[in-house]
C-alpha cells in the first residue's frame, strides 16, 4: 500500500508537548504528551489491537458488514464501544475503528500524562488544558487547510474525526473533500463522519449532511466541505488560515 502524507500531522504545531510517533500494521499514531511515553503507547496500541483482531477471527462478519452490528455483552470494551457507536449512527462498526484505537490508547495514556493528543488517520483524541488549534485537511478543495478549528479545554476529552471520500484509503460512499465532527466520544465522532460523508455527493448535500448529522445522539459539531463550499452546526468555533 501506498504511503498517504500525513499532512493533518502538521496543523498542531505548540512546542509545550513532546512528539512521538508509533506504528502498528495500519496503526499510524502520532502522539502528544508531557513526555515521551512510546512504550506505555506501543503496549496499549497492541494490546488493543489483538482485541480487535481475534474478535474478527472469531466473528468474520464484523469486518466486512456496512450495517449496524448486533449487540454483544461478552465482548471486550473496545468492541463493544465500536457496536454502540456505529449503531447510533446505522453504519458498521468497522466506521469506528481508527477512533476506537485513538480513544482506548488515549485514555491509557492519561494515567501518565495529564494532556494527551492523538491522530490516527485523521481522528483525533484530544484532553489539553490549553486552546488548541486543528486544520482541516479537505484533498483538492480550495478551502484545505484554510479552515482552522479553535478547540477550547474540554473538561474531559475529546473526538476531532475527519472522513473523506475523495483523501485516503477510508471507504466512503460519499466524495465529501472532508466531513469534521467533534463529540465527546471519539468512536462516536470517527462513525458520524463515516456516516455523515455517505451522504454528500455534490455541494448541494451539504445541508442534507448537516441535518442528519444533528441527529445523532452525542454530535456536539459538524463541518462539512466539498469543492468550494463550507457547511457548519453546532459547536464549531472557525476561523481561516491567511495566506501566506
Amino acid at each position: 500500500m501506498e504511503y498517504l502524507e500525513r499532512d493533518y500531522r502538521n496543523l498542531i504545531k505548540e512546542g509545550d508537548l513532546i512528539s512521538f510517533q508509533v506504528k502498528e500494521a495500519e496503526s499510524d499514531l502520532y502522539i502528544r504528551a508531557n513526555q515521551d511515553l512510546s512504550f506505555y503507547a506501543r503496549k496499549l496500541l497492541s494490546g488493543f489491537r489483538g482485541e480487535i483482531e481475534d474478535y474478527i477471527t472469531s466473528y468474520p462478519e464484523f469486518k466486512i458488514t456496512l450495517s449496524p452490528y448486533e449487540e454483544d455483552k461478552e465482548a471486550p470494551e473496545i468492541i463493544r464501544g465500536m457496536i454502540r457507536a456505529a449503531s447510533r449512527c446505522g453504519v458498521g462498526p468497522m466506521a469506528a475503528v481508527a477512533g476506537a484505537i485513538a480513544e482506548f490508547v488515549g485514555k491509557g495514556l492519561l494515567n501518565y500524562s495529564s494532556e494527551v493528543i492523538i491522530e490516527n488517520g485523521g481522528d483525533i483524541f484530544l484532553k489539553s488544558h490549553k486552546t488548541r488549534k486543528v486544520s482541516i485537511f479537505a484533498g483538492e478543495s480550495p478551502l484545505s487547510q484554510k479552515i482552522i478549528l479553535k478547540i477550547e479545554p474540554p473538561e474531559n476529552y475529546l473526538g476531532i474525526c475527519t472522513s473523506s471520500g475523495t483523501v485516503g484509503p477510508s471507504l466512503s460512499f460519499g466524495k465529501a473533500d472532508a466531513v469534521t465532527v467533534i463529540s465527546d466520544s471519539v468512536l462516536l465522532a470517527d462513525a458520524a463522519a463515516t456516516a455523515i460523508g455517505n451522504r454528500i455527493k455534490d455541494r448541494a448535500d451539504i445541508e442534507e449532511g448537516l441535518s442528519f448529522g444533528q441527529k445523532i445522539e452525542g454530535v456536539r459539531g459538524i463541518v462539512i466541505i466539498k469543492d468550494d463550499r463550507i457547511g457548519m452546526w453546532g459547536e464549531v468555533n472557525i476561523f481561516r488560515r491567511r495566506q501566506e
